[in-house]
């Protein structure tokens, strides 16, 4: 048994003492604490365990953290982590006051541009680069962009500036062929023109019918050519791509053969101008439950790590109840259509699109193309219902304004993972939907309290004709509801009241209204008497019952979401002039905040039902 390596690397310094042979065994231990690790905390297991030659290889051949090495997305970099003096705290992984599940720059020199959100790291190198020839230096940059991130508009704009300006960058294209063969069109494009071409085409038929001539070899030679023929496609397409844009073409190589990608990395990293190397790689590789199921292995929860069988909890999760519940109110609704942005599984539509799969759009990583497309199918007199998390509608608020409110459109969005997501932490919490939702005019947007009140949610902005309706709800499990039953759509803008008091009210907005309960509960005990609104509307507000518990004492909004222009927010805008009127608001504060459990972080900010009792009794 070889002498373990992994607890002996402090930094990239250490892997260059090791042989390549030493670098392959070191890989297997990479990947064992991965997965041992992963299995406790959570995580993007499928995606780090494929890049982790790729890490080790970057790191053997260039000299960080002096040379920069973006990470797009950065959910592929925990064995760079691992390699860059975090082994010790790779534990704390996505829990609170521990390192981040993605690139940080605030953690480490070794990131050196945060991520979170994909198809950022191409742009985010030209910049570096650009940076780097205005101060003279002359450090290497290298920006690694999976398959899946190139189905974002934005990760074209930075290849296509970066063909023109002719900078030193290079770029590497880590390919799990899980998106980049249908969805990338331009792709598909360039592949048309190659075998539309004349020459092409030409050669090929006097193959054909010089083979035809051959008697029993000629069904063989056929076979052969029809292997060289995909082959030739699947090795040109790509490069031609590529170089039409002003990159140099490298590839594709086997990402998981590291001395050939040791060797091919060497021999590029001093050439001019932009460079591109296509890597090939497994996602999940080394692990085979996650190797056979990439997609439920991209981001998991705690599992066992032996039989790779995840540790869930009771009860569906927020998304599985929307997605159920679209699936069983869409049926005998031609007009409905689903829309995801490569969250099939995230946002809970796989019901829909097993149910209907004609009615049914996944466009990849492209929020903003989402919503013209459902903006457009709108306008044709669909009803489409665009499923997004809260954090990656933020990357669309432009269409949202421009293309959908400003025509009125009836656009459906279901807004997933709404205020704090926890374990992913401030790139991925769903804060600010609120914020920029309610400034939109004619927009409707809506919180449930529980699963039931979800479900009736959907039915209602099923059946409103009259501009764009959100709903918001948050990440994990709901409380238990029984949704199973007939709902009925609730009117626009109404709130509802769910116990009285004589010393004030509590407006709570979806998952703060059982928070909210208790904590009314707990000011009984204390000789205070809160009743409590479950608001239901964010927009419009109900104005007549806001009024008449502004006559009637203090008011205590609480909301998870941002304060600064929130709910909270929208409640004093609505008592402008109403001078009497008390008003204290409950949220986020206006700073990010850091990965944790979701429980944990509600309750360090004040948004549990202990914490709202303190706050309105310290108040008072």
């Amino acid at each position: 048994m070889p002498e373990a390596l992994l607890d002996s690397i402090d930094g990239p310094e250490d892997l260059k003492k090791l042989t390549v042979p030493e670098l392959e065994q070191l890989a297997g231990e990479i990947r064992e604490r991965i997965i041992s690790v992963v299995s406790r905390t959570g995580g993007h297991l499928a995606p780090s365990l494929g890049a982790v030659e790729l890490a080790l290889a970057l790191h053997y051949v260039l000299d960080a953290p002096r040379d920069k090495i973006i990470w797009d997305v950065g959910h592929q970099a925990y064995a760079h982590k691992l390699i860059t003096g975090r082994r010790e705290q790779f534990p704390t992984l996505r829990q609170y006051g521990g390192i981040s599940g993605f690139t940080k720059r605030f953690e480490s020199p070794y990131d050196p541009f945060g991520a979170g959100h994909a198809s950022t790291s191409i742009s985010a190198a030209l910049g570096f680069a650009c940076a780097r020839d205005m101060a003279g230096e002359d450090y290497k940059i290298v920006a690694v962009i999976g398959d899946g991130a190139l189905t974002g508009g934005l990760a074209y704009e930075g290849i296509n500036n970066a063909g023109a300006l002719k900078k030193d960058l290079l770029v590497i294209l880590n390919d799990n062929q899980m998106s980049i063969s249908p969805n990338v069109g331009a792709i598909s494009r360039v592949f048309t023109d190659f075998i539309t071409a004349q020459v092409y085409n030409r050669l090929k038929n006097d193959i054909w019918e010089l083979t035809g001539r051959l008697a029993s070899l000629g069904e063989q030679v056929r076979r052969i050519v029809r292997r060289i023929d995909q082959s030739l496609k699947a090795l040109i397409v790509p490069g031609i791509f590529f170089e039409r844009l002003g990159f140099r073409y490298f590839g594709p190589i086997d990402g998981h053969d590291l001395p050939y990608l040791i060797s091919v990395l060497q021999q590029v990293k001093d050439l001019h101008g932009p460079i591109l190397v296509h890597v090939y790689t497994v996602k999940g590789k080394g692990y085979k439950p996650a190797e056979e199921d990439a997609t439920t292995f991209h981001g998991v929860g705690k599992f066992d790590p032996e039989t790779g069988v995840s540790i869930k909890g009771e009860g569906p999760s927020y998304s599985d109840v929307f997605g159920r519940s679209l699936a069983e109110l869409a049926e005998g609704k031609e007009r409905v259509v689903a829309i995801t942005a490569a969250m099939k599984e995230g946002t809970g539509l796989k019901y829909f699109a097993e149910r209907f799969p004609e009615r049914f759009y996944d466009v990849g990583i492209a929020e903003s193309h989402a919503v013209v497309f459902a903006a457009g199918l709108a306008a044709a007199g669909m009803r489409p219902v665009a499923a997004i998390y809260s954090t990656f509608l933020q990357r669309a608020l432009d269409p949202l304004i421009h293309d959908v409110a400003l025509q009125k459109l009836p656009v459906v969005f279901a807004i997933d993972r709404a205020g704090i997501v926890g374990d992913d932490g401030p790139t991925h919490n769903g804060t600010f939907d609120i914020v920029y939702l309610r400034m939109v005019p004619d927009m409707v947007v809506m919180a449930p309290k529980h699963e039931l009140e979800l479900k009736a949610m959907l039915l209602t902005a099923l059946e409103y004709e009259d501009g764009p309706i959100a709903l918001r709800y948050p990440r994990g499990r709901g409380l238990g509801v029984d949704f199973s039953g007939e709902v009925e759509s609730l009117p626009i803008g109404r709130a509802e009241v769910l116990r009285e008091g004589r010393d004030g009210t509590i407006w709570a907005v979806g998952s703060m209204v059982y928070p909210s309960l208790e904590a009314a509960n707990l000011l009984d005990a204390k000789g205070l008497s809160f009743g409590v609104v479950n608001a239901r509307f964010v927009k419009p507000l109900d104005s007549e019952l806001l009024l008449k518990s502004a006559q009637m004492g203090p008011i205590v909004t609480v909301e998870e979401g941002a304060l600064t222009g929130g709910f909270g927010s929208a409640v004093l805008e609505h008592l402008e002039g109403f001078l009497s009127a008390r008003v204290l608001r409950l949220g986020i504060p206006d700073r990010f905040i850091e990965q944790g459990k979701r429980d944990e972080l509600l309750k360090m900010l004040g948004l549990d039902g202990e914490g709202i009792a303190r706050s309105i009794e310290k108040w008072l």
